[in-house]
């Protein structure tokens, strides 16, 4: 890799071909993945109905400008809404998501001010970076947007902050990146009941918790909540990029015409393929992700929760966190599964995250989950990571 910039600490292997929910890297070497290409590859590797359907489109045309209509985007932003209520905008990622989100509520509102919390994370550009409630991965770029404040994820003293003169409020209902840390739903309840009082926009970040992730379509479904704006991506063309921004009806005016855009939003290869993974996250799906979500949370809470070294374990469904002690660098942790042939990736404060692909199996969600209490035994019995 010596004409890529460094801004990844990469492993030092390639994956070259996927099947299910099965890895294999440039060495032949297979691993069974327990991160959805971080929650993005939902329905797995190879999924013969996203394969045809692509390259269907492949064959008729993969983009056109969005100066003309298109039945595909139409299609897949009725599978999208809640209801009637809502209209989409559609992007490229989480990170062009939230910063429409964050666009449309400052016009939509007239005011500037954006609450979020620490340990968020909305993604790298400007805007999104910061409403993102973690300063290192912010150094050396100067200044950051204005007008944006923080207070502590379910601290109900949050609640005071939230005030009129607010444009909005920012949130996840699972902080991924932060250490997968679960809001309070009475918490998470009063901060919308305060800002529909307040006249506040409530923007909900469902990037990585949103496209079935939790059992649901959308997290927030499950917490008695309403948001005027929520953000997607990742998991909502399997891997073709693509993001949605979606928001209330009654905010169109402060987009029309002019005011956003996007070239490559929209286009058909991504909207066939958010097309057939809403097809296939039907109502039976989803049902079928929530039991084996409790499944699989109920079995890490049996194996690991008596380790020494497992501090907590935290999640919603399909995104689970195993909080780590000090003395276990979840880095090497993650080394370690990839030599057992288990992908992992971590989150904030020693956290090792696991989000498999919703289409995995239960005995293999079980198997998973014994390769690391193997590997954390292994610390206990070295009695330190260093060893």
């Amino acid at each position: 890799m010596q004409h890529i910039f460094p801004t990844y600490n990469r492993f030092p292997f390639e994956i070259v071909a996927g099947d299910g929910y099965t890895l294999s890297d440039q060495n032949g070497k297979n691993y069974l993945d327990f991160t959805s290409g971080i929650g993005v590859c939902n329905l797995g590797y190879n999924h013969p109905i996203l394969n045809q359907a692509v390259a269907q489109q492949l064959n008729q045309v993969w983009h056109t400008s969005n100066l003309y209509n298109s039945q595909l985007q139409e299609a897949v932003a009725t599978m999208l809404v809640p209801d009637e209520s809502y209209l989409v905008s559609f992007c490229n990622s989480g990170t062009e998501a939230n910063e429409a989100a964050l666009k449309l509520a400052r016009k939509a509102s007239g005011k500037q001010t954006i609450l979020a919390f620490d340990h968020s994370f909305h993604g790298r550009s400007y805007g999104s970076l910061s409403v993102t409630g973690n300063s290192a991965i912010k150094v050396g770029f100067g200044e950051m947007l204005p007008g944006v404040i923080y207070a502590q994820f379910n601290n109900p003293a949050a609640l005071d902050l939230i005030t009129p003169d607010l444009a909005a409020v920012m949130l996840e209902v699972i902080q991924g990146e932060g250490g997968v840390n679960v809001a309070d739903a009475d918490w998470l309840q009063a901060v919308a009941a305060k800002c529909q009082e307040s006249g506040v926009l409530l923007i909900v970040d469902e990037v990585q918790t949103g496209m079935g992730r939790t059992g649901s379509k959308y997290a927030f479904q499950q917490f008695g909540i309403e948001p005027d704006i929520f953000t997607l991506a990742k998991g909502l063309a399997n891997g073709i990029p693509v993001g949605a921004m979606v928001g209330k009806a009654k905010l169109a005016s402060a987009f029309g015409p002019g005011s956003h855009g996007s070239t490559f939003a929209g286009n058909p290869l991504a909207m066939t393929a958010a097309k057939e993974v809403l097809q296939i996250m039907d109502q039976d799906f989803l049902a079928c992700v929530h039991e084996k979500g409790h499944f699989f949370s109920t079995y890490l809470q049996d194996k690991l929760t008596q380790l020494d070294c497992v501090t907590d374990i935290t999640g919603l469904g399909m995104i689970q966190g195993i909080h780590l002690k000090e003395t276990v660098p979840v880095g090497q942790v993650i080394l370690d599964l990839q030599a057992a042939g288990l992908l992992t990736i971590s989150a904030k404060n020693n956290t090792l995250r696991l989000l498999p692909p919703l289409t995995m199996l239960a005995s293999k969600l079980m198997a998973g989950c014994d390769l690391i209490q193997e590997t954390l035994v292994n610390y206990a019995k070295k009695g330190t990571a260093n060893e």
